[in-house]
């Protein structure tokens, strides 16, 4: 029963990484192209709003820092083996 129990534990995890790196950080990422649409002004020209460039900055942000922590991780082993340097 606790084969059962530690597979379904380490399973939920999964899914849930899953979902936030396959699905959710390109949904952010389209969250600040939308954002960056801006307002329209009745001439054809849309220009985004301060809060709109705001909203957008934060998420290329956030998708940036999710990239390069993924590759830190990725190359954790490398550093630490030929640099001495230890993130993680």
């Amino acid at each position: 029963m606790t084969l059962l129990t530690t597979t379904i534990h380490s399973l939920w995890q999964v899914i849930l990484v899953g979902l936030l790196f396959g699905a959710g950080l390109p949904a952010i990422f389209a969250l600040g192209l939308r954002s960056l649409g801006g307002a329209d002004t009745g001439e054809g020209v849309s220009q985004p709003t301060v809060a709109g460039r705001i909203g957008a900055w934060a998420c290329f942000a956030v998708v940036l820092i999710a990239i390069i922590t993924g590759i830190l991780l990725l190359m954790q082993g490398f550093l630490a083996s030929s640099f001495g340097i230890h993130i993680f």
